[in-house]
């Protein structure tokens, strides 16, 4: 029977926790901000932004020196293309850079005097492109068009000055290697596919940092700790509230984890290989890591607004240290090893070989196992430092009886004086 009580027990006390950290999260408009409002909107926002996934059309100045027909030629090839408009001509480099620094053009065109002669002396003909770096979006746009245009170009020249009988010999005399541009992963070419999946698990993990930061944030500044301290007349009870707070965020954020892992990428068309059985198996592990992560941080945040400090800091490194943005063999080992402190770190990867590349759930197994490790390591190290805080607050609060209690005895002493 004592069994039966005890476990009837811990489930009334982690109830007890988990209505208790539900209502604080309802009456926190803080908490329901990052719990709801950032997970449901944010995605929708990135993703539209991105959602053309390439430019085009991008305005570009020439300034062509050489009034050929050679030129002509590559000025009407590079207008024709579907990424470049050419939009301005101009004299002379001074004012072409006046086009790009007042942001009506994205880029030049310099095509020199001497373009046409030096071809048709043998010799090699050069156009210079300057392109703004501030978007490489349209860095891209500019130079791979004046890239592929010059390219055909000297094909073209290829066939005339080659002397073949036949249209099969000039093809293969052009181009004697042929090749076929597939891209795989990612069949637009585009920055939203490429990065955005990778965005979306980096969403969940931070949302759910700052959701349960504010909340420990503000029961700290209201002393409300002290709630805890009936219930942890032993050590277990640490396992009761740990798992009521984690079983509140986990309710919430199992819709969250939902929305931003099936649906937004269903909404803007972003690749979707895995069933759903792979996706289930990475984000139960991954959002309990992210809970216990949130929980250990959030202890050590003495101000609401400190976890959003750091938390926003470290976004954008997080997002290279998944290795998506930037390539995993070039991060240095030592950022690599803070790379595993972090949940996001081996969810992001997981799920971008799973949805995006097609891999299964054995080709990603590492992560997995990782994942799960994180979230025990991250349980027990919350179960610690939870136990020092209530241990402070019992000692904190028996030391204000304590003061109450003298100065009461002394104010009695006074009375009776």
């Amino acid at each position: 029977m004592s069994i039966f009580h005890n476990a009837y027990e811990a489930i009334c006390d982690t109830c007890y926790i988990w209505r208790q950290e539900m209502r604080q999260v309802i009456r926190d408009e803080g908490v329901l901000i990052f719990f709801i409002i950032v997970p449901l909107a944010y995605p929708l926002l990135y993703s539209w932004i991105y959602n053309n996934e390439t430019v085009h059309d991008v305005p570009v100045c020439v300034v062509d020196q050489s009034h050929s027909a050679l030129s002509r030629q590559f000025i009407r090839m590079c207008d024709a293309s579907a990424d470049v408009r050419v939009a301005y001509y101009a004299q002379d480099l001074d004012e072409a850079r006046t086009l790009v620094s007042r942001q009506i053009v994205k880029g030049i065109y310099f095509i020199p005097s001497d373009f046409e002669t030096n071809v048709f002396r043998m010799q090699q003909g050069v156009v210079s492109v300057y392109c703004d770096m501030s978007l490489m979006l349209t860095y891209k746009a500019l130079f791979q068009t004046a890239q592929l245009v010059s390219m055909q170009m000297g094909s073209d020249m290829q066939k005339r000055l080659g002397r073949h009988y036949t249209a099969r010999e000039e093809t293969i005399a052009a181009r004697p290697l042929d090749y076929a541009d597939v891209p795989i992963f990612n069949p637009q070419g585009g920055y939203g596919s490429f990065v955005l999946p990778a965005v979306l698990m980096l969403i969940l993990q931070q949302t759910l940092v700052l959701g349960i930061g504010l909340s420990a944030g503000t029961a700290r500044e209201e002393n409300r700790y002290k709630m805890l301290v009936p219930i942890t007349k032993h050590y277990h009870g640490l396992f009761r509230i740990i798992f009521g707070k984690a079983l509140c965020y986990f309710m919430i954020y199992a819709v969250m984890g939902a929305w931003l892992t099936c649906a937004v990428p269903y909404l803007f068309h972003f690749p979707q290989l895995a069933p759903w059985q792979p996706l289930l198996a990475i984000m139960l592990p991954y959002l309990l890591a992210c809970i216990f992560f949130g929980i250990v941080v959030s202890c050590m945040v003495k101000y609401r607004e400190n976890v959003m400090l750091l938390m926003v800091f470290i976004s954008i490194p997080l997002l290279f240290l998944t290795g998506i943005s930037w390539p995993q063999s070039n991060i240095p080992s030592y950022w690599q090893g803070v790379s595993w402190l972090f949940p996001s770190t081996f969810g992001a990867r997981a799920y971008v070989r799973l949805n995006s590349m097609g891999a299964t759930l054995a080709d990603v197994m590492t992560e997995y196992r990782i994942l799960w490790a994180q979230s025990l390591a991250y349980f027990f190290l919350a179960c610690l430092v939870y136990r020092y805080q209530i241990r402070m607050t019992r000692k904190d609060t028996h030391e204000r009886l304590k003061q109450a209690r003298e100065r009461k005895i002394g104010q009695m002493a006074q009375l009776s004086s």
